[in-house]
């Protein structure tokens, strides 16, 4: 039987204006369920635990722990609903629709109370400019469901691009997952060695109390308003800012100290797979061998051969 659906496009444009107020909103909910995350998440090393995974639908958090009891959190982005699913069976689900978070806030914990999962939590955003408290929020109410399936079409893609690259790294590596303070699909590799003490709150020197070097995906933020691949390594080793990377697009914004490529230039390439990892491994390879990372230790002896 012939598939008549209209295909889609595997990389979709994105574009930051068209739905700024979708991501703003979006944004918001997924501080709050990241927020039941901190309160319940197991203290993994550098927020590893608090941090969201992708699933076939979405985003969820990692099995949390309430008592006796176990539970997770899922973003369904296919039937846009937040489901929160108990070990012992019980299911309930909000819908992911227009509203205030201030109104969102109220169903998710009024809904975990019913769950006998009560959650304390400081009910204020963070890493964004003029926080507005959750349970006040209600400036944000936006949710557009083709642009939220949009963004996630390119999340899911991304994501396996971010795995087929680490592939080669076997030193210690994150999960590809997702930061809900900053909304970025993150994947970080480590050197082995401890940084020099960081300023800044205690989990971001902590993120950074050892050498890595990160990639990720963000639909935009202040100063790149665009969506855009971002690569950095802390600390930064002497040269890396002029050092060549690819693919062509690919630059370096001295103010972030962090290699940019825009989604645009990804999405136009012929093979938007082959551009992106070219990127990663680019990126990677010039931080790992400026900084004196023990490669041949750190990678499979085909990957440590390219250079």
């Amino acid at each position: 039987m012939t598939d008549t659906r209209p295909k889609r496009d595997a990389w979709p444009a994105l574009q930051y204006d068209a739905w700024k107020d979708t991501y703003a909103t979006l944004h918001m909910w997924t501080q709050i369920v990241g927020k039941v995350a901190l309160a319940h998440g197991a203290p993994l090393n550098h927020c590893w635990g608090i941090a969201f995974l992708c699933n076939a639908r979405g985003l969820q958090t990692h099995l949390l722990s309430h008592g006796d009891r176990s539970f997770t959190a899922s973003f369904d982005f296919v039937d846009h609903r937040l489901i929160i699913e108990r070990a012992d069976g019980e299911r309930r689900s909000l819908p992911l629709v227009p509203r205030p978070v201030a109104d969102f806030y109220q169903e998710l914990t009024s809904t975990l109370d019913a769950m006998r999962l009560p959650t304390r939590m400081w009910p204020m955003p963070v890493e964004i400019a003029s926080p507005i408290r959750f349970d006040l929020d209600t400036v944000h109410r936006s949710y557009d469901p083709a642009y939220v399936e949009r963004w996630w079409n390119i999340m899911w893609r991304v994501h396996q691009v971010f795995t087929a690259t680490r592939c080669g790294f076997i030193g210690k590596c994150s999960p590809v997952h997702f930061f809900w303070g900053a909304f970025d699909l993150a994947v970080t590799r480590f050197s082995g060695r401890r940084a020099p003490p960081r300023d800044g709150p205690a989990f971001q020197r902590e993120a950074y109390s050892h050498e890595v070097i990160s990639h990720g995906f963000w639909p935009g933020s202040a100063p790149v308003l665009e969506p855009a691949f971002y690569a950095y390594a802390v600390p930064e080793p002497p040269g890396l800012a002029a050092a060549a990377v690819a693919p062509e697009g690919a630059y370096y914004h001295p103010e972030l100290r962090e290699f940019i490529l825009p989604y645009e230039a990804v999405r136009a390439a012929a093979s938007p797979e082959n551009a992106l990892a070219s990127f990663v491994d680019s990126t990677y390879r010039r931080a790992a061998t400026l900084a004196r990372w023990d490669r041949p230790a750190l990678e499979q002896p085909a990957s440590a051969a390219r250079g």
